[in-house]
């Protein structure tokens, strides 16, 4: 073998090694607090941990460290549409793959940007450090953070949704629910921004056993999502939800599977549930928020 074909090998080779790295790259994580969150002081030095039992399923507990894991599309796909995504788990663990990171990863494969938020836990009670505005805040702080970062990662800061499944579809709406304009004198930028969720999307979401008291003027265009077969309170929920969404006049849409359960999240198969991402991108369409960013 002659020298130049020997090099010509070895660069062919680098640029394999090299696709690949960037293929296996892991998308970053932007904690929400860069000191920390408010309140978590004492337990900083307490790692996640998998739930016994659901290793494999990605489950993970002792969230500590609220973040956002980032997936940008590519940028010749990108729509400008961004969405935060909030696993569900009971508010004692969350479900971070099936209803977390596999959902990120297929918003960017469909130009929207996917924002998978790790938040923090205050179930049991007797155990947790946390109560449930702990959570809340987190997921405020999520919008906020992604609005502050909006002009960075090349998206409009008026087409950020907030994508829940479970207890974080209870998260989703409590969110709206605390939502503020910001506080233009923070000394802190990302507080003065809006945490109000540009539209939601709700998929079997918990908290509805009085779905009235979760609605108001300032909830936002909504798409609701879940399956017949699921629980009475989340099934009959989702209903009286839509229909206290119209009374509003709040723009929504709800898609009842004929199966599908609980908890089904993104998971391929033959059954017409698991084309419910696609679903959510015509709503999207429809609603405008996938035309390319500025």
């Amino acid at each position: 073998m002659n020298r130049a074909m020997h090099g010509g090998i070895w660069t062919f080779v680098g640029c394999l090694l090299a696709a690949g790295s960037i293929r296996s790259a892991e998308p970053p994580v932007v904690p929400l607090w860069s000191d920390g969150a408010p309140g978590s002081e004492a337990h900083r030095d307490v790692p996640e941990r998998p739930v016994p039992g659901h290793e494999a399923d990605g489950w993970i507990s002792q969230i500590h460290h609220p973040s956002l894991t980032v997936y940008l599309p590519p940028a010749d796909k990108a729509t400008g549409a961004a969405v935060i995504v909030a696993p569900g788990g009971a508010h004692q663990f969350l479900a971070i793959e099936h209803e977390g990171y596999d959902v990120g990863r297929w918003l960017a494969d469909h130009g929207i940007a996917g924002f998978v938020l790790k938040y923090r836990l205050y179930r049991p009670p007797e155990t947790s450090p946390y109560r449930r505005e702990d959570s809340i805040a987190d997921g405020e702080r999520a919008v906020r953070l992604v609005r502050s970062r909006a002009a960075t990662w090349n998206l409009p800061p008026d087409r950020i949704g907030f994508l829940g499944f479970s207890a974080g579809g209870d998260l989703t709406l409590a969110v709206v629910e605390a939502s503020d304009p910001g506080d233009a004198a923070a000394a802190d930028p990302v507080d003065r921004q809006n945490s109000r969720p540009d539209f939601q999307v709700l998929v079997y979401p918990g908290g509805l056993l009085e779905p009235a008291s979760r609605v108001s003027s300032n909830s936002p265009p909504t798409l609701l999502i879940c399956a017949v077969d699921d629980r009475d309170d989340i099934s009959n929920g989702m209903a009286d939800l839509y229909l206290a969404l119209r009374k509003a006049a709040v723009p929504v849409e709800l898609h009842v599977y004929g199966s599908g359960g609980h908890g089904f999240g993104l998971r391929p198969g033959e059954t017409a549930v698991a084309d419910w991402p696609e679903r959510m991108v015509d709503w999207m369409r429809d609603r405008g928020y996938l035309s390319p960013a500025d």
